[in-house]
């Protein structure tokens, strides 16, 4: 499905999404302790590809991080500028993030590329490579299951990703995955997150499960 088409799909939908799940308090313990943790071995700025309401990027911003969040759907954006008036917000879009070569020390992209097409997924990977420091990392979150396949999603078509899969794509873009995890949640699908760095790191990071 093509970013428009996904855009569109949110922006019918940002207040309802905003409502729901637009509030750090809707994440899971695990996952704020698991990006808490990525977050503070981040050697520079971090980007939060697929920002959406931003209730992370706001989350890292109040933590310290140099952070800024980007997101193809401008009413997330508007909601996200005016919510957190001392946050950097921008409509952006993964594909093409429209930073310097090796400019950031961190990307976030928790469940930014569920919508995106399987083929397209090493495109978007590559750039952030191209845009991560030699040293710099990813924090990737997505929905775990047993093969690719799509399926329907509350907003849009979205994508089920077994781990091994996409930490391959992964690897193949130029990263060194060093964590997986994947847990199901009663009553949610099957999550996944992985860690990956441009180098492997010499400092702490969270160790693969």
């Amino acid at each position: 499905m093509s970013v428009s088409r996904v855009s569109a799909a949110y922006a019918e939908r940002a207040a309802e999404y905003i409502d729901a799940l637009g509030f750090i308090e809707a994440t899971a313990e695990e996952d704020r302790a698991l990006i808490s943790a990525w977050a503070g071995d981040v050697p520079g700025s971090i980007l939060d590809v697929g920002c959406g309401p931003a209730h992370w990027t706001a989350w890292l911003h109040e933590r310290g991080h140099d952070i800024e969040g980007i997101d193809p759907v401008p009413a997330f954006i508007d909601h996200a500028t005016a919510t957190y008036p001392g946050v950097t917000f921008r409509v952006g879009r993964a594909e093409n993030l429209h930073v310097e070569d090796s400019s950031l020390g961190g990307i976030l992209a928790w469940y930014s590329l569920i919508h995106t097409d399987p083929a397209d997924v090493p495109a978007v990977l590559g750039e952030f490579a191209r845009a991560l420091t030699a040293d710099g990392s990813l924090a990737l979150g997505f929905f775990d299951g047993p093969a690719v396949a799509a399926f329907d999603h509350a907003v849009t078509t979205a994508y089920f990703w077994p781990i091994d899969a996409l930490a391959q794509r992964v690897e193949e873009a130029g990263f060194i995955v060093t964590a997986r995890h994947t847990r199901t949640d009663p009553g949610a699908r099957p999550h996944g997150a992985i860690i990956a760095h441009r180098t492997r790191p010499t400092r702490g990071s969270p160790a693969p499960d």
